[in-house]
């Protein structure tokens, strides 16, 4: 049962426009965090909802969190400073499962983060495809070119790396064999092209979805997103009967 914690900033680091990397000391949540799990920071006084962040990575007591400036309370997380106090719900929500073997990991964007503690986590060898808009917005390159075999960059304007989406050197990947699972978070449109690749060369896939959340626990149903489990379509719970998905169960159109 997540609980709710104090925990203490350690850093604040602007990785790009608008993208921030927190990092703060939480024994109790590093202890029991899972890859693809999140954390729901309570973003001042004045504002109501708690905002839901993927864990990036864990060293030890301390977690790594990077997110993206796009309202009131992520403006609020990003001016945090040293030493200051955050009241954190969590963690949250499923986590990815890790077969035996290669896996590729699959980000787009600010899906890039929980990818990383995905690749620290994993059993066997990693392969990182990480797409961003341009290359002024490219992150974490370093970090997962400290735990993956190998990265591959794409880029939408093709400043860096490969031209296209992240979901473009993915096949030539698969095509050659020997993975395991992908494991994907970004975009719907990138994240159902990849559901898409490995169904054709009958890889197990898993995707973190993202919705708009509200509760962050599964009460409210504000996340929900559709699925077909056993030939019956429901209507899941992001937060609760995910973030993470088995991308066969997803309904993409």
């Amino acid at each position: 049962m997540p609980s709710v914690f104090s925990c203490v900033v350690i850093s604040n680091e602007r990785l790009a426009e608008s993208i921030h990397a927190i990092m703060i000391i939480c024994p109790e949540i590093a202890g029991v965090a899972k890859a693809g799990q999140f954390l729901n920071f309570k973003c001042g006084d004045d504002v109501l909802l708690r905002r839901p962040i993927s864990i990036c990575s864990v060293d030890g007591d301390k977690l790594k969190v990077v997110f993206e400036v796009k309202g009131a309370g992520t403006h609020w997380l990003s001016g945090c400073a040293e030493g200051e106090e955050l009241d954190i719900l969590g963690p949250l929500g499923n986590g990815f499962s890790f077969p035996s073997g290669n896996i590729v990991v699959v980000g787009g964007g600010i899906g890039a983060p929980p990818l990383l503690f995905a690749a620290q986590s994993a059993q066997g060898d990693v392969t990182a495809i990480l797409g961003f808009r341009d290359s002024s917005r490219i992150i974490l390159k370093n970090e997962f070119d400290a735990v993956c075999n190998k990265v591959y960059i794409t880029t939408d304007d093709g400043s860096a790396g490969i031209c296209g989406t992240a979901a473009l050197p993915l096949e030539n990947l698969l095509k050659s064999g020997g993975y395991n699972a992908v494991l994907a978070c970004g975009p719907r449109l990138m994240m159902s092209a990849v559901a898409d690749i490995c169904m054709q060369y009958d890889v197990p896939c898993q995707v973190s979805m993202e919705e708009r959340m509200g509760c962050g626990i599964g009460a409210c149903l504000v996340c929900a997103c559709e699925t077909v489990v056993d030939g019956v379509e429901k209507m899941s719970r992001v937060c609760k009967d995910g973030p993470v998905f088995p991308s066969d169960i997803v309904r993409w159109k």
